[in-house]
């Protein structure tokens, strides 16, 4: 029950930290910086949260395997960026990621560990390119890549954390979250 109010604590004060969904540039030291951009931005933390979230009902292998999806594509994405590449529609990426995980939650959809995996990295990948495009200038790459891994992990497993409780109650509970993130992430997408 400890471990149940510690991370409802933590969703608390993550969601209280996201007062701005957009990415202005961030002032403070790298791995500072690194670790509130996900926290800063509604989408970034909802989509993440959500991922965790609905990674409980999946296979053990699935289940086992998102943080390292997670982060897979989170990497992958700030190199992306970091190497001067681009990639169309971040933005309506990001957005989309919200969207489809709250279908995922409200629908208690299970999808295979191949399709799953593929899923989260993909949208990953885009959360990943807003990050290392926003990486400010002077932070240093390995530190500002520590701070929001840690924090894109944290968040994840908090979500995971409320799944995990949402999964002892009526099945509705969970179908709601779901339908709230959808809707958010019609809004996000909208706006």
């Amino acid at each position: 029950m400890k471990l149940t109010a510690k991370l409802l604590t933590a969703a608390a004060l993550l969601t209280a930290s996201a007062t701005a969904m957009a990415h202005p540039g961030h002032t403070e030291g790298g791995f500072t910086s690194g670790l509130l951009h996900p926290m800063l931005g509604l989408d970034h933390l909802l989509a993440m949260a959500a991922i965790g979230f609905w990674s409980v009902r999946q296979s053990n292998t699935m289940k086992n395997a998102t943080p390292a999806f997670v982060i897979g594509g989170m990497i992958l994405g700030a190199t992306l960026a970091w190497g001067g590449l681009s990639l169309p529609g971040v933005e309506t990426g990001i957005t989309f990621s919200v969207l489809v995980a709250g279908i995922l939650i409200a629908t208690l959809a299970k999808l295979p560990t191949a399709v799953g995996g593929t899923l989260v990295g993909a949208f990953m990948l885009f959360h990943g390119f807003a990050h290392g495009a926003e990486m400010p200038a002077g932070a240093t790459l390995a530190a500002y890549l520590a701070g929001f891994s840690i924090a894109t992990l944290a968040i994840t497993l908090v979500g995971r954390g409320l799944g995990s409780l949402m999964m002892k109650a009526d099945s509705k509970f969970s179908r709601g979250v779901g339908g709230v993130l959808a809707v958010a992430g019609a809004y996000l997408a909208a706006a």
